[in-house]
């Protein structure tokens, strides 16, 4: 099958951009052809970049090229902010085109809240409509837009987000100059919603429990966002009784890079506030780094699959939670064998038959035995 990819992806950073890298690669390798139709400065093989956010012609741009390259199938990766103003409404116009040209669409809605606001609801109801398919990646959310648009229903899929089989990062620690210590990582884009300064508030506490802890922060944010926080954030940071205790690493992150950062870590904290299932969950289960993590329906359910942490609501329980997971060897080792013992359902290889799954149902073929072949 030729699947066509609508998405950021690398070197772009977001979730989005490596949830689809892994999910393609993971496609390519099942023998199908994989293209991939992103936001400029999307670069690699069969990597077509044609549009940037500030356009007012996105849906005429990806149709343009989209129906050019004649895929069988079409799966969009759906954020609000990654399809122009409006929350992205001119996504609308590029699926009402394909269904006009009978082209199958699978539409992966990554973020969904409880409570829609009305622009939120009406983009809902349009992809809902005009997508040949929609994937979410839990049950929950299958639930909410099954009360919002219940004729849709049978044709929602929930596929879980995929985790990588690797391999820790040897000597991690050794190269960051945290040999023998007890690593506490924050990482990802500093916004007030992520509620990183509730941990740099509780550090003080931790390391007055635990001589050999550090924290470790890493991140950047994207352009000029949340500036005002972010200088409210290493404020924090620089007047705090444990800053001999803190290291903050800047830079680029790529893959490698963060891996190590990854490997590093003891126990990974995420005191969100909203937000949906989070990729950062899946890299922590991918190198079995026990969570301490904010009590989101999404993080509850993840944390039901996987067993792989605690959750925690006040500044109370996330201190005892974190200091647990740091100091009680034998909870840790149980969360660890957890991870590893479930994550293999969910293993990338797994996440990507189950999207092929998807797409054989919504692509029409006029010979019920053909198969389709491809010799890369």
């Amino acid at each position: 099958m030729r699947v066509c990819y609508v998405s950021t992806y690398p070197p772009i950073e977001c979730g989005i951009a490596s949830y689809t890298k892994y999910l393609s690669e993971s496609v390519q390798d099942l023998r199908n052809e994989v293209i991939i139709v992103s936001q400029n400065g999307a670069k690699g093989d069969n990597v077509f970049p044609v549009y940037s956010p500030l356009d007012n012609d996105i849906a005429t741009k990806l149709f343009h090229i989209t129906s050019k390259l004649t895929p069988d199938v079409i799966n969009i990766q759906h954020e609000y902010n990654l399809y122009g103003s409006d929350s992205g409404v001119q996504l609308l116009d590029f699926l009402y085109r394909c269904k006009i040209a009978q082209l199958p669409t699978a539409t992966t809605i990554h973020t969904l809240y409880d409570d829609m606001d009305r622009t939120q609801q009406i983009i809902l109801e349009g992809i809902t409509s005009t997508s040949s398919a929609i994937i979410v990646h839990e049950a929950f959310q299958k639930e909410i837009l099954s009360r919002q648009f219940p004729d849709k229903k049978n044709k929602i899929f929930v596929i879980p987000h995929g985790v990588r089989k690797v391999e820790p990062v040897k000597d991690a620690k050794k190269l960051l100059g945290l040999e023998g210590k007890k690593v506490i990582l924050l990482t990802g884009y500093f916004r007030p919603s992520k509620g990183f300064h509730r941990i740099v508030k509780i550090f003080p506490e931790i390391a007055n429990e635990m001589e050999d802890v550090v924290l470790l922060v890493t991140g950047k944010m994207r352009g000029l966002e949340f500036g005002e926080y972010r200088r409210y954030f290493f404020d924090l940071i620089n007047s705090s009784p444990a800053l001999d205790k803190i290291m903050v690493l800047s830079g680029q992150f790529p893959q490698h890079t963060f891996d190590t950062i990854m490997s590093a870590a003891d126990v990974l904290a995420l005191p969100y506030e909203i937000g949906a299932q989070s990729g950062i969950l899946a890299q922590s289960a991918a190198f079995n780094v026990p969570v301490v993590m904010s009590p989101l329906k999404s993080f509850i359910h993840w944390n039901e699959i996987v067993n792989s942490g605690i959750i925690a609501e006040t500044d109370e329980e996330y201190k005892d939670a974190i200091v647990k997971i740091l100091s009680d060897d034998a909870f840790n080792s149980s969360l660890k064998a957890n991870m590893r013992s479930k994550k293999s359902d969910i293993l990338w290889p797994v996440i990507a038959r189950r999207h092929m799954e998807v797409y054989d149902q919504i692509v029409e073929t006029l010979f019920t035995g053909s198969k389709y072949f491809y010799n890369p």
